[in-house]
């Protein structure tokens, strides 16, 4: 099968050479340009979850051999929810090779977070499809590679740690105000205000509402635990 330059460079991108690039293209494909003869990557989308979640599950318990099961399931969902799939797709410039239907593209589908996700999880699919789970650990080890290594702090979330902050203080829980939502419908950026009852707040800007409430409350915890020392 001849394929494209871009998908080409892509697949240098993406770090793995397919035997049937089929499984690319069909990884590639979105709901909104499929046709009974182009299926889409919904079931691809399906697979490639079960196999990150996999891998991540077994590298994790590989690099902390004494962690408990409550350390270790915040650091399995940080490292595979959508978002973090969202975030390895923009590095590897996944949304530039995407199949989209017209309105999709008018839409910005090419960097909408949902999409990115599904898409990336779809490719990992292609992979264990083409190569077997030994290839697809090794794509998903080398592109997950600084998140995987850093994620016992990124998995702190913010807001639970910054309730249980005030909790322990005897404040009620903090409050989250939307200052602004910007931009295009299809990409908005958020600006959130994290609130104590105290009159303490801090603010956070992000491209999803939830980002910037996890980022608001991380900069005011930090702040809140600064003054406690």
């Amino acid at each position: 099968m001849k394929l494209s330059g871009d998908i080409q460079a892509f697949m240098g991108r993406l770090g793995h050479v397919f035997t049937r690039p089929e499984l690319l293209l069909r990884a590639l494909t979105h709901a909104s340009i499929a046709t009974a003869t182009r299926p889409d990557n919904q079931r691809l989308e399906f697979l490639g979850d079960r196999v990150l979640g996999l891998v991540m599950a077994d590298a994790l318990l590989r690099a902390d051999k004494g962690a408990s099961e409550g350390q270790l399931a915040p650091r399995f969902n940080a490292l595979v929810r959508k978002e973090t799939c969202a975030d390895v797709a923009r590095q590897i410039d996944l949304g530039a090779v995407l199949k989209l239907g017209r309105s999709e593209m008018m839409t910005g589908g090419r960097r909408k977070e949902a999409l990115l996700g599904d898409a990336m999880e779809a490719v990992i699919a292609a992979v264990y499809l083409d190569a077997g789970l030994d290839g697809a650990r090794a794509l998903v080890l080398r592109l997950w590679g600084g998140r995987l290594a850093n994620v016992a702090e990124d998995a702190r979330d913010a807001k639970t740690s910054l309730q249980e902050w005030a909790q322990a203080r005897g404040l009620p829980p903090p409050s989250y105000i939307t200052i602004s939502c910007e931009g295009p419908d299809h990409a908005p950026v958020f600006t959130i205000e994290a609130q104590l009852a105290s009159g303490e707040a801090e603010r956070a800007t992000a491209g999803a509402k939830r980002q910037a409430e996890q980022a608001a409350a991380k900069a005011l915890l930090t702040r809140m635990e600064g003054q406690d020392d």
